[in-house]
Parts: C-alpha cells; sequence; structure tokens
C-alpha cells in the first residue's frame, strides 16, 4: 500500500491518509473529480471496480465512502472518504461517468442524506417518493409521524427528474428534466406481477413491443434495516440479513457475523467455520434450483419449474431440522453458530449430493438443451465484461459475461482457501451464459459440500464473546460470495453497543440497474426472460 501512497500523494496533493482494516483516503470534494478519473484511469492505480458507495452523516460533516478494487492489482481495496461540512445544500461531485454502477447508488445517498451529485444525470430519489420530507439516514432527521406526515395520495411528481450540471467555471446549475419524453407511450410492468419476482415495478416505454427504455421503480416494501440497526445492539441486526435476500440468508449472515467478528478481534471455532461453508454451499444450490425453476416458469415450462422444487425440498428439510425453520434460519451468531448440526445432517447431505448429477442431467434434458429455451434465452439480454465491470455486476450474472469476480476465490474467507472448486466462467454474455453458471456453479457447490463432510472436526461451535458486545470505534467493511453475487457488510462504530453505521452492499441492487442496458432493443417478453436471467431478489434492493 505504501507505493499506492505514493502515487496518490503525487497525483492528488490534497489527499491525507488514514490507517485501518483497509487505507482509507480523504479528499476534498473540489479535488474529487480529477482524483476519481486517476483512481480510473492511471495504469498505476487503476481501480476499475467500485464495490460500494456508503453514504453518512458525521454530525459536523456530510460525506460518501467509496470502495473500490483493482482487479489488476491482486483485487486489492482502498476506500476514499469526500465529506462536506454543507448540511444545507450539500453537493458533491459525482463518479457516475466513470464507473456507472453509480448511476443507481448515488440515487441512494441523496434519497436517504440529500446529497446532491454534480453532474449526475438523473437526481431523483430511488425508494421514496420525490415529495417525502426529510433525508431519513441523517441523525438529525425526525421521523414522527404528526410533524412529518407520510403522504397518502398518489404522487403526482414522478416523471421529474433534476440534474446540477457545472460549467467550465465552476458554476452549477440545477436543470430539470422529464424521464420519458411525452410523445413516449410508457406501460407499466409489475408491482403486482408473478414474472417481476416480487414488488418490482418497471416503468417501460415501447414501441410497438421493442423496448426502447426502462425505468426502475423501487421502494414498494423498503423497510428502513439500515436505520433500524442504528437503535439496536450487534446481535439483535443478525436476524435483518435473513429477511434481504432470502435465499441467500447463511451467506448474508455468515458476511455480517464475519465484520462484527473481525473488528472485534474474534476468530469462530474450525468446527463453525467448517459447517458455515457447507451452510453456505447448501444454500447455493438451493437458490439456483429456485432460479433454475422460476427462469423455466417465466419461460412456459411449468414442469421444470416443479423439477427444481423437488431437490430444493431436500435442502430445505436438512436446513429445518438444524435451524427449526426452512427460510429465516437465524443460524449464524457472532463468535460461530448458535447450534450444533442435527444427527442426520451428514446423511442427509450425502443423500443430497448421491441424487444432484442424476437430477442435474434431468434438468438438462427438459430445459437447457430445449429449442425454444435456447431461442428465448441466447443472445437476449447482452451485457459484456467491460460493461459487467463497469456496473459491478458480480455473480453468476458477472460470470456469464467471462468476468472472474468470484469472492471465495478473490478474497477467501473461513475454509475456502482449503477446497478445490472451479469458478464457473461462461462467455456468451446472454441470458443463456447466466443460467448455464447457475447450474455449472450447483456442480461446484456439491464438490465443495464432498471434501467438507466427512471433516468436520469436533469442538466447540462458537467463541465466547462478551453479552454487551461494544466494538472499538473505527469502520470495517466485509464481502462474502452470496448466491446472486458479491454481498457487502459495512459497519461504523463510536465505541457504543449501537452501531453508528450499517450499510448493506446488495448485489440485487447492481442487477436491475442493468435492467435497461439489457432490456434496450429487445421484445417485451424478453424483459421477462432478463429479469429472470439476471435473478434479482427484491428485498434486497429493498433494504
Amino acid at each position: 500500500m505504501s507505493d499506492i501512497k505514493e502515487v496518490i500523494s503525487r497525483v492528488c496533493p490534497d489527499a491525507t491518509f488514514e490507517e485501518g482494516e483497509c487505507l482509507t483516503v480523504n479528499v476534498p470534494d473540489k479535488s474529487w473529480a480529477a482524483f476519481a478519473r486517476e483512481l480510473k484511469e492511471n495504469r498505476e492505480l487503476d481501480f476499475d471496480v467500485l464495490s460500494a458507495v456508503v453514504g453518512m452523516d458525521w454530525k459536523e460533516s456530510l460525506g460518501v465512502i467509496y470502495y473500490f478494487t483493482s482487479t489488476s492489482h491482486n483485487w486489492d481495496v482502498l476506500a476514499v472518504k469526500v465529506a462536506v461540512a454543507d448540511r444545507e445544500n450539500p453537493m458533491i461531485h459525482s463518479v457516475s461517468n466513470l464507473w456507472k454502477v453509480a448511476l443507481f447508488q448515488e440515487r441512494e445517498v441523496y434519497d436517504f442524506y440529500g446529497i446532491k451529485f454534480i453532474n449526475h444525470p438523473d437526481m431523483r430519489r430511488f425508494f421514496l417518493r420525490n415529495d417525502w420530507k426529510g433525508f431519513p439516514l441523517r441523525k438529525d432527521y425526525d421521523a414522527n409521524p404528526e410533524l412529518n406526515p407520510i403522504p397518502a395520495d398518489d404522487e403526482q411528481n414522478e416523471d421529474d427528474t433534476v440534474s446540477y450540471v457545472e460549467d467550465e467555471k465552476g458554476n452549477i446549475k440545477k436543470v430539470p428534466g422529464k424521464v420519458f419524453a411525452p410523445e413516449e407511450y410508457v406501460v407499466n410492468i409489475g408491482p403486482q406481477h408473478p414474472s417481476t419476482h416480487g414488488v418490482m415495478r418497471f416503468r417501460v416505454a415501447v414501441d410497438g413491443e421493442i423496448v426502447n427504455k426502462v425505468d426502475v421503480v423501487s421502494g414498494y416494501i423498503h423497510r428502513g434495516i439500515e436505520k433500524l440497526c442504528e437503535g439496536l445492539g450487534y446481535p439483535q441486526i443478525l436476524h435483518f440479513t435473513d429477511r434481504m435476500d432470502y435465499m441467500s440468508a447463511m451467506q448474508n449472515r455468515h458476511c455480517l457475523c464475519l465484520c462484527i467478528e473481525k473488528a472485534l478481534g474474534v476468530e469462530a471455532p474450525r468446527r463453525a467455520q467448517v459447517i458455515r461453508v457447507i451452510m453456505d454451499e447448501l444454500m447455493r444450490i438451493s437458490s439456483h434450483l429456485l432460479s433454475f425453476g422460476c427462469t423455466a416458469m417465466d419461460l412456459g415450462a411449468t414442469t421444470a419449474f416443479f423439477y427444481g422444487f423437488r431437490e430444493r425440498e431436500m435442502v430445505l428439510d436438512i436446513f429445518e431440522k438444524t435451524c427449526g425453520a426452512r427460510m429465516s434460519m437465524n443460524y449464524n451468531v457472532i463468535g460461530g453458530v448458535i447450534a450444533d448440526i442435527h444427527p442426520d445432517f451428514v446423511k442427509d447431505v450425502k443423500e443430497l449430493l448421491r441424487i444432484m448429477p442424476g437430477a442435474l442431467k434431468e434438468y438438462h434434458t427438459v430445459f437447457s438443451g430445449n429449442l425454444i429455451a435456447k431461442n428465448r434465452l441466447k443472445e437476449v439480454g447482452m451485457l459484456s465484461k467491460e460493461e459487467a465491470i463497469n456496473y459491478c455486476i458480480t455473480g453468476p450474472s458477472g460470470r456469464g459475461s467471462n468476468w472472474s469476480c468470484d469472492c471465495r476465490k478473490k478474497h477467501p474467507y473461513a475454509v475456502y482457501s482449503e477446497v478445490q472448486f472451479e469458478e464457473i466462467l461462461e462467455d456468451g454474455c446472454d441470458s443463456y451464459a447466466r443460467y448455464m453458471v447457475r447450474m455449472r456453479e450447483i456442480e461446484q457447490s456439491c464438490k465443495i459440500i464432498e471434501q467438507l463432510i466427512d471433516k468436520i472436526p469436533e469442538g466447540d461451535i462458537r467463541a465466547q464473546v462478551p453479552k454487551i458486545i461494544k466494538l472499538p470505534a473505527g469502520r470495517w467493511y466485509q464481502q462474502v460470495e452470496a448466491s446472486r453475487g458479491t454481498f457487502g457488510v459495512y459497519i461504523e462504530s463510536d465505541g457504543s453497543k449501537n452501531p453508528y453505521r450499517v450499510h448493506f452492499q446488495s448485489p440485487c441492487f447492481n442487477l436491475v440497474g442493468v435492467m435497461d442496458l439489457t432490456c434496450k432493443g429487445n421484445m417485451i417478453a424478453d424483459l421477462i426472460t432478463i429479469g429472470a436471467a439476471l435473478d434479482f431478489v427484491i428485498p434486497d434492493i429493498d433494504r
């Protein structure tokens, strides 16, 4: 990191540094736009992935912490902190011109903190209505419904947008705009429609049956999880992760526990680490089976849907025996796992491993090789490798664009460095490639479990942790490979028993960010196919 500090000091003399879990660079906003370009385009730095955008209220200032990754420099991680003291009209330069993933990420920060991003093309709220009063994640937000009533009438201005454009002299002009032109024909898909896989709404401009533009409208089930975390102790916030992407419940909760354990300086016992990895891979199998079934059903192949659910039931039965639940398992805890595995666990898992190869052959026979399925999926929803990196599309969807981005390989955690498995890549860059990555990843998950199931060591299932957990003052960021991509947890602590800030960086938020890009020019029926192949889960977006 010393070499990076030297380069940063050279290209941005205003930068200052904070040592911590990873190097943090403090940059004033007046230098931020130029420094961001250096981060992206300077070959000595080459931070090509924007992993997370975290809005912050430090009371004396508002700001953003950006987490960057350099795929060419051994996946090094760098944090950049940009803060402004103006709470009345906070403004920070946008980086959406360099990393397209910021198009939605910066809108989320504006939604909850009121920070306006200069030169961002669409400064609308993302989860809340445009006419919502106040910014809920600010520390001084008044949530009293009597003083700040929740609007109950229809939103009148959802087509209005605005951008804050800076000219060559540094003057900033507010430029109003519209999402759609008056002559465009706009139809709603969702929010209540089976193929939107939850309450997601797409406003779609169409020319006949051809899609010209997709406007993503979220927030129908937004639960304010990150705000709720600030009023709870660390053990109390764990259950939220099971209820975001409920098909990544094990991995998400594992990630939060790892982040807290890292801050505490606690390591889970070996037995717990092995059990956690087995559970994570069972969760991945369950998720990919659901994705297979729902993709098939969305295309009209209802028989295949039941095939996928047949084996998924076996996974849920395994979860139920050990965890007591089939969906919200609440299994990982700080320091390990909450209960030891069921006496039938090893036997049941081995039976699943025995039947999966034959089941996968059936799936490929009934659906993967079907001519109609191929015609509906191949060369539909194209997403190049460069676009996947720019929009930070990780997981099976990113690997379907031939981007090697598996967190289990790039930043190994638990016992993943000790098992042999292949990172599945497909170069089709289309919906079929994303589908095939998931099908092949089921095989690799089985391979990982096979290596561990007979080697679960004896010993404790959790480490001793204080009854009241207080993290030292500081900030931490942890990533794991969830079922749909890289899931990240950011925690900032002021030393008390409640977190000062928790941010969940969900892969599905980025996935829905490419719906416009991947659907444009395709038919409206293809929008359903593309959404199914991207495989986003709505509560993971509507946090």
